[in-house]
């Protein structure tokens, strides 16, 4: 199995939709009522209309990038809220939030 979509549910359509596409800078390929779909990599994720619900311990959506701090300024220089870089052995991470609270991740592994 392979995941073909991450759907988050959202009561704010128009500013996730943004966050995604002109933030994030993903591709749409689908944009119905209640509905919005974005390239990401070999998978899409999925806006759909509905009341969020990220939790405590939500579905985080990790990104992959060969050089996480050089990522996170460009997003974070168009509006995106990620945390400090942190560098392990193995590998290095950034963490941050799209705008109904969904935990999102920048990593090079």
């Amino acid at each position: 199995m392979k995941v073909a979509r991450i759907i988050l549910f959202t009561a704010q359509m128009d500013v996730m939709a943004e966050f995604y596409g002109e933030v994030l800078g993903l591709k749409t390929v689908s944009s119905e009522k209640g509905w919005r779909e974005f390239k990401a990599g070999g998978m899409t994720i999925a806006l759909h209309s509905g009341p969020p619900s990220p939790g405590k311990k939500g579905p985080k959506i990790a990104f992959h990038a060969k050089d996480v701090a050089k990522l996170r300024d460009k997003l974070v220089a168009r509006g995106a809220k990620f945390g400090k870089v942190k560098s392990g052995e193995a590998f290095t991470l950034c963490d941050g939030k799209d705008p109904d609270g969904n935990p999102l991740q920048l990593s090079d592994r």
